[in-house]
């Protein structure tokens, strides 16, 4: 590990070498290409660094063991308990940044969120959680598109589609995907009962055009008079678009645009999404277990969460990890959750990479 280390940090130094040569500026391409991977690697490089520097510090305070002076001595066995007890956290930090990396984990990302059991209650959780996501997103500095919704007649989504972009949003949102539990009383709810009802979140990473290739020939497109409330173009006009992929079956419609054009556009983004995520799931389907925990999200139907709002508490049940921060979290505060996750996937993407 630690001569792959040696090179990561040679070749950061080129980078920035590289970085500062007015030739390879004026080259946009090449100059975006360089600074992306100058910040991946100068995490690990930062990281390094402190842990050399610590080791530097445990040799400085051996060698001070044999000092003539006794409060020296004492000094240096004392700071080098703590100093030894603090490297073994940096080698599992150095080991989790040397991890393969996601390819996917700077991509956008499509989130479709989709009432289940519940009804109306279900509905109105479904948009609950999206204000909560797109409240997340703000907060992070990510920008979020609307390329669906079917809403309901009570504020709810029985489904909404959006695009969010910004910076590693695949990364932080992937461990999203499966299914919310929700534990409430309704509003319509005369008699003080708790209701139970569930939603899905699906988060696909955007699909590049060297992603995933559609043949226009294995499209059925279909035009429709767009209903629900839009404004007076609704059933004036063929804006709504249905996409049928042949091949896999799957199909997407968009009526939110009054231009079929843009509909069309938008929804071709989404098929492209679930075929890009269709086949990594085919290619997933065929590794060993290893692979399959670090991916860790994807079997859909698993309940990964319980909000119960009676008792004001969040519960991940992949980690086992209670928050009595409900009301927070529903306002976007999601960074304790989503930092837990993700430490407890790389952890076990660690302990696989050992054993294997």
């Amino acid at each position: 590990m630690f001569e792959r280390l040696d090179e990561i940090k040679s070749r950061f130094q080129e980078i920035e070498q590289e970085l500062s040569n007015p030739d390879v500026v004026k080259d946009q391409n090449r100059y975006r290409e360089l600074t992306k991977e100058h910040s991946e690697l100068g995490q690990i490089v930062r990281v390094y660094d402190e842990y050399l520097n610590l080791k530097r510090q445990i040799e400085d305070n051996r060698g001070l063991l044999n000092d003539p002076d006794p409060d020296m001595r004492d000094l240096a066995k004392s700071e080098l308990s703590e100093l030894e007890e603090m490297l073994p956290e940096l080698e599992e930090r150095l080991r989790i940044l040397m991890l393969p990396k996601d390819p996917n984990d700077d991509k956008n990302v499509l989130l479709e969120i989709r009432a289940g059991t519940g009804g109306d209650e279900a509905a109105l959780f479904a948009a609950d959680l999206f204000r909560m996501y797109c409240r997340y997103a703000e907060k992070m500095g990510w920008k979020v598109e609307i390329l669906s919704a079917h809403e309901t007649g009570i504020g709810g989504f029985k489904e909404v589609i959006a695009l969010i972009s910004g910076e590693r949003v695949f990364s932080i949102l992937k461990y999203e995907s499966g299914t919310h539990r929700v534990q409430r009383v309704p509003e319509t709810e005369t008699q003080g009962r708790i209701h139970t009802s569930a939603v899905t979140v699906a988060v696909l990473p955007e699909a590049d055009a060297v992603d995933v290739d559609i043949n226009p020939q294995d499209l059925r497109i279909d035009v429709y008079r767009a209903s629900g409330a839009g404004g007076q173009h609704v059933n004036k006009t063929e804006s709504a678009v249905r996409i049928t992929h042949l091949p896999t079956g799957l199909v997407v419609q968009c009526q939110d645009e009054r231009s079929q054009h843009k509909n069309k556009a938008k929804a071709m983004k989404v098929l492209a999404a679930r075929l890009y995520d269709l086949k990594q799931q085919e290619q997933q389907s065929q590794l060993t277990e290893q692979r399959r925990s670090q991916v860790g999200s994807g079997d859909r139907s698993e309940r990964i969460r319980t909000y119960n709002f009676p008792q004001g508490r969040v519960t991940d049940h992949r980690i086992g990890l209670t928050l009595y921060k409900l009301e927070d979290i529903m306002q976007g505060e999601l960074d304790e959750l989503v930092d837990a996750i993700g430490t407890h996937f790389q952890a076990e993407a660690l302990a696989s990479s050992n054993s294997g």
